[in-house]
């Protein structure tokens, strides 16, 4: 993407005034989506962006800029604003870049840039007509299918040298019932670090019935009782809570600065000890997986949690200079315009001793969460507040009528220590998270689990 040698002075005019590590992040992206609506594709939407991020440091503070001028003198321009706002020493030193190649372990069949619009146009087309066609109550299907071709370019003064491309592809399909008097909704949002290949696995038409059923459901469905009560949390998107209420804690960004609930605790108990939790960008085509972080480090396994014991941080440069620790592969961004900090992958809880069955069956009266929506927490106090997108009540330890309406409120520490049971069939979901740093793709996940006695809100 751009001169070795011309990176190497641009490095160096970065540390000219007294910085001591210099950083840049090349990046040109292509994004394309295709948006269906009203029974027809409504739009075809193509981007693409292209620019440098500089940044330098000085003990743990730092100074980031970007630009779009990625010619010899935009680049010296941007490179001596960042010099200019960390110090006004005068340094000399010597940058020799050498180049690294990171292994691909995210292998790419169809790159959607590559192929047919009319193509990728026909799958969305297809899953959105299975909506419609469920049931004569859907009265609205929506979709999209959007792709990512992500490129990369790492330099830095301890003359690391390294590239990357990752291609991500997601469709989303939501759908809306009606009875005549009011509306409910459904959707469902599976994507991968892969090319069109992801639909052999993937079918359109079964995604647009599974919108499709859930609006259906949701429709029939009465109120969710509020009230305190046991509830099981199924896998996949369910991990959405551990990602919020916990996750985020975990990060150095938080932790190194004691924003976070989680901040000198490692190597103590915070979890039930039938709690293992990961973070893990080695997925091999996952939504969140990586093959290196936006800093040129390799992607990593975590274990945050083992056996209820918080053994590790999320960690980028930043935070590992402020806290003295490693850094663990999880420095992310949006794209060149945004400083990186440390971020989750793929997060989720690992499976369990506890059979599936036997967690419904321990529940006399509770809440039986089928599938996670958004919600909202507070980092420092880990309090959260998340919906309910498919709920049903447990009875007699079966599971019986759909509610809607339903959330779950509390806060992270105390829904890891009352993660009694944890059940054998992990899986993940994805999602788009947003920080300080951006919006990025990640992946959550986890076991049919059991929460003792969470606040469950509804009328």
């Amino acid at each position: 993407m751009l001169n070795k040698h011309l990176l190497e002075r641009v490095l160096l005019r970065t540390m000219a005034s007294g910085a001591d590590f210099a950083e840049i992040f090349a990046e040109r992206s292509h994004s394309s989506a295709i948006n269906y609506i009203d029974s027809k594709i409504e739009s075809i939407y193509d981007n693409t962006i292209s620019g440098v991020g500089i940044r330098a440091f000085l003990g743990v503070r730092t100074v980031y800029a970007s630009t779009t001028d990625i010619s010899e003198d935009g680049l010296m321009l941007c490179a001596a604003s960042v010099a200019e706002a960390i110090g006004d020493s005068s340094v000399k030193s010597n940058i020799l870049l050498c180049e690294r190649i990171f292994p691909n372990i995210h292998p790419v069949r169809i790159v959607p840039s590559a192929a047919l619009t009319g193509f990728a146009a026909e799958l969305l087309r297809a899953g959105c007509v299975a909506a419609a066609e469920y049931d004569k109550r859907i009265i609205q299907v929506q979709g999209s299918l959007t792709s990512k071709d992500r490129n990369i370019l790492i330099a830095n003064s301890e003359g690391l040298y390294t590239t990357d491309r990752s291609v991500r592809t997601r469709i989303v399909i939501s759908a809306i019932a009606s009875d005549g008097t009011e509306n409910q909704s459904g959707s469902t949002s599976p994507g991968r670090l892969m090319g069109l290949e992801f639909f052999e696995e993937h079918i359109p038409e079964e995604l647009g019935r599974m919108a499709a059923a859930q609006a259906i459901t949701n429709l029939e469905a009465d109120y969710c009782r509020a009230g305190r009560m046991p509830v099981a949390i199924e896998s996949g998107f369910g991990g959405v809570i551990f990602h919020e209420a916990c996750g985020h804690s975990l990060e150095a960004t938080s932790v190194a600065i004691g924003a976070s609930q989680m901040a000198g605790k490692l190597g103590q108990k915070i979890a039930n000890k039938k709690v293992t939790a990961v973070d893990d960008g080695t997925i091999p085509n996952a939504w969140g997986s990586i093959n290196i972080d936006d800093e040129g480090n390799p992607a990593c396994r975590n274990v945050l949690i083992e056996d209820g014991v918080l053994k590790s941080y999320m960690i980028d440069r930043l935070g590992s200079r402020r806290m003295g620790l490693p850094v663990t592969g999880n420095s992310r961004r949006q794209n060149y315009s945004y400083e990186p900090t440390s971020r989750m992958t793929n997060t989720f809880i690992l499976n369990g001793p506890d059979k599936n069955s036997d967690i419904i069956e321990s529940i006399e009266f509770g809440l039986y969460a089928k599938e996670m929506g958004g919600g909202s927490v507070n980092p420092l106090t880990g309090a959260f507040n998340f919906s309910v997108r498919e709920g049903y009540m447990i009875r007699g330890g079966k599971i019986c009528e759909a509610v809607r309406g339903a959330s779950l409120i509390g806060t992270g520490s105390q829904i890891l220590m009352d993660i009694d049971m944890v059940g054998q069939n992990l899986a993940c979901g994805q999602g788009m998270c947003g920080s300080r740093s951006g919006t990025i793709p990640t992946d959550v996940g986890q076991p049919l689990i059991r929460v003792s006695s969470i606040t469950v809100g509804g009328r």
